[in-house]
């Protein structure tokens, strides 16, 4: 991903989680912190039809929605993947697993034990078909409060 993929990425976002978007400067932090992290998929004209975007974070927690991290933790203990969206005319069409397993070589090469998310929109059995188990705890239920209530804090282990 590049800076010039935002603008699409952000069209994504808007028609892929309209109850969980996240600005423009989010999207932006998140390629300025960890561009490893940062994918893009996009057509022959370079159209964004999906993203990922995952980074260093530590235990069972998430950042907040719409926020802009200033650090990435010094005591990182595993990748947050913190977004995965495909635009609704690319669904179903086999982009998903292999974005996801990239990610997880990617991230076990570079010696990370865990990928973890957040689940929403009821997509925690897409995820555990991809590797995720839920997680729960009285800290973790608290910390997505403002992810909704469906939401789930799921793990992968590599």
């Amino acid at each position: 991903m590049t800076a010039e993929d935002i603008d699409g990425v952000e069209a994504v976002a808007r028609l892929s989680f309209p109850d969980h978007f996240e600005s423009r400067a989010c999207f932006e932090n998140r390629l300025d912190l960890y561009p490893a992290g940062s994918f893009v998929l996009s057509d022959a004209n370079g159209a964004v039809l999906g993203y990922l975007f995952a980074y260093p974070w530590k235990g069972e927690s998430a950042p907040a929605l719409n926020t802009v991290i200033q650090a990435l933790p010094a005591d990182a203990d595993r990748i947050y993947l913190h977004d995965l969206a495909l635009h609704p005319d690319t669904r179903g069409g086999g982009f998903t697993r292999p974005i996801v397993e990239r990610l997880a070589e990617q991230v076990r090469a570079e010696g990370w034990p865990t990928i973890a998310l957040v689940a929403v929109n009821d997509a925690a059995d897409f995820w555990a078909r991809l590797g995720f188990e839920a997680v729960d705890s009285p800290a973790i239920r608290a910390k997505l409060e403002s992810y909704g209530p469906d939401a789930r804090y799921m793990v992968r282990r590599l």
